[in-house]
């Protein structure tokens, strides 16, 4: 994606984790507190916790990414711009650097097989090609 296609893209406002990367996440009220039957509070009190926790949890994140949602991305896309980095100019090429060496020592392992391990196994194979069923 080139400079000017990457800011000019926009994302869909209606589907922030297609991928279900964060399914984990769905914490419910009920999920984390629960009164056994024979300990209750009083109902207002459940009811406001009830709203307190949906209301928090939801303004504590909306001030989170309000204050950190586009440094953090700055971040992460530094982050993967360097990964992305190392392997194009370092990882990938060492790996084919090795596929290319080692390409030799099969060569070379090849060789020694078919001279030393090969007429052994193809002696025994004539040994016991004269037994049938």
């Amino acid at each position: 994606m080139a400079l000017k296609e990457a800011w000019a893209a926009d994302t869909d406002l209606g589907s922030r984790d297609p991928n279900n990367l964060n399914d984990h996440l769905k914490v419910t009220f009920e999920e984390c507190l629960g009164e056994p039957d024979h300990s209750h509070a009083l109902d207002c009190v459940w009811k406001y916790s009830y709203k307190c926790f949906n209301m928090c949890k939801l303004l504590c994140y909306l001030i989170c990414t309000t204050i950190c949602g586009i440094p953090m991305a700055i971040c992460w896309g530094c982050f993967f711009a360097c990964v992305t980095f190392c392997h194009v100019w370092n990882i990938t090429p060492s790996i084919r650097a090795m596929e290319v060496n080692c390409s030799i020592t099969k060569r070379i392992m090849s060789i020694g097989m078919d001279s030393c391990v090969n007429p052994c196994c193809e002696a025994c194979g004539g040994i016991f090609s004269a037994f049938k069923k």
